[in-house]
């Protein structure tokens, strides 16, 4: 199909038609909240790739991998070329087995930057180019942090940018009962300020404020690790932030010392937790927003990501039982509004023409939207409807997510195993059942230099 040829109107009605004809797009093109002019100006240019192949390699599996096939059929309809999505739980060890023997895909789909970076510093990613990095500098919020987040060194060490994130979540949030914040009269805080002085005042009117629980099997303390990285995000700059999760500065460092008593702040007070802040551990974090669901409530807030509903009493209802707003960030303190969270980034493993031109098509909104409406896709590209998005739940968290000024990855995730997933883990236990931040602190920086 030389769509190239088309003007925006032909070239709409044309997929339209193919897709009356064969079913092959899942959404009619000219129809619903979609970009499709944008479309069918990129379909016009967009180069006829007949007959070439592009193969996608990442974790995606059912359905997921339905809805992300049927993104696909919009570059095929518009290009011609055949694109061949492959999925597998062992992504992480079969992308590198795959890449030392000369047969990587095209396209690599990484569920975290760690992987693909030791990957480029081999070689075996193709770098996007300046144009790419200007691009989504300028079209994706915060912009610049999606820049840096995929840019790695190569095997000579020079950083280039390798990884265009596509489809991200959210870990700032925190959930609420609308009915319960309106018969107690409260209202959603738009600062860290507020956020305290409400707690402060559930407490004052004989309420509990917060449900918090870290336990999750051998995986115990994890969630104080997103509320510890919240914290830091909302109290030191973005660069100290990535030097902590490098141990350019120390686990110690008074700076993380502060984020960590921050946390205890709203955990270690026995009157802003249910159960008491000797329950925090060992109550399971799938348990813990149970309370807000309680009459009388046990609770008013909980801070988790964009998942928990899946641990909501059964027929919760979105906006009526349950919502939530951003994790705010202090007035004073002039960070503005850092969202913590992750994504899966798209590399290229072995460059050609149409490779290049899928990496091209992805900038484009509609290679977003058609995700936004199948599934809890998120994306910061600013160019996209946020009608698109299936439900009001996506829809607000892809508000926050364009309202952001800086976006940072879970830091336990970019630090090494033994202290991410381990003592950084334990550490937060011990915290929360009364250990002073700093012994605990020295104690995680400790194991960390045990493994230099």
């Amino acid at each position: 199909m030389k769509k190239r040829y088309l003007a925006g109107a032909a070239a709409l009605a044309l997929l339209a038609g193919g897709a009356q004809a064969d079913d092959h797009l899942a959404f009619t093109p000219g129809e619903g909240p979609f970009d499709w002019d944008g479309y069918a100006a990129w379909a016009e240019t967009a180069p006829d790739l007949k007959g070439q192949t592009v193969t996608v390699y990442g974790p995606w599996l059912n359905p997921e991998d339905g809805f992300f096939n049927n993104m696909l059929a919009y570059f095929e309809a518009a290009t011609g070329a055949d694109v061949i999505y492959t999925g597998s739980d062992s992504f992480e060890q079969q992308i590198v087995i795959d890449a030392e023997a000369g047969s990587a895909p095209n396209v690599a789909v990484f569920p975290q930057p760690g992987l693909a970076a030791a990957m480029a510093a081999k070689g075996q990613l193709a770098p996007l180019g300046a144009g790419m990095a200007d691009w989504v500098a300028q079209n994706y919020a915060a912009g610049p942090s999606w820049v840096d987040l995929g840019t790695f060194a190569d095997k000579d060490g020079a950083d280039q940018m390798y990884g265009l994130f596509y489809n991200v979540n959210v870990k700032s949030l925190v959930w609420y009962s609308p009915e319960n914040f309106e018969d107690a009269g409260y209202e959603v805080p738009g600062s860290m300020e507020e956020l305290k002085a409400l707690t402060e005042q559930i407490v004052a009117d004989g309420e509990v404020p917060w449900c918090i629980g870290l336990g999750s099997g051998a995986a115990t303390g994890w969630p104080a690790t997103d509320w510890v990285e919240d914290m830091m995000l909302r109290t030191v700059s973005p660069d100290v932030y990535d030097q902590w999760t490098k141990n350019e500065i120390p686990f110690d460092d008074p700076r993380v010392i502060n984020a960590i008593e921050e946390f205890g702040w709203f955990a270690r007070d026995d009157a802003k937790v249910s159960g008491g802040a000797g329950a925090v551990a060992s109550t399971d974090f799938r348990d813990s927003p149970k309370g807000m669901f309680t009459s009388p409530p046990q609770c008013y807030m909980h801070r988790q990501a964009s998942f928990v509903p899946a641990f909501f009493p059964e027929g919760t209802e979105f906006g009526v039982d349950t919502d939530f707003f951003y994790m705010p960030s202090y007035a004073d303190k002039d960070l503005g509004n850092p969202v913590l969270g992750g994504g899966t980034l798209m590399a290229v493993t072995k460059a050609s023409d149409a490779t290049m031109a899928f990496m091209e098509f992805l900038k484009q909104p509609i290679a977003h939207e058609v995700m936004m409406a199948q599934t809890g896709f998120l994306t910061p590209h600013k160019g996209v409807s946020l009608d698109a998005y299936k439900d009001d739940t996506l829809r607000g968290l892809g508000e926050i997510l364009l309202g952001a000024t800086t976006f940072r990855f879970d830091g336990s995730d970019l630090m090494p195993g033994g202290v991410g997933a381990g003592s950084f883990w334990t550490g937060m236990v011990d915290y929360t059942g009364g250990k002073d931040a700093t012994a605990v602190a020295a104690d995680i920086q400790a194991s960390w230099d045990a493994l230099k």
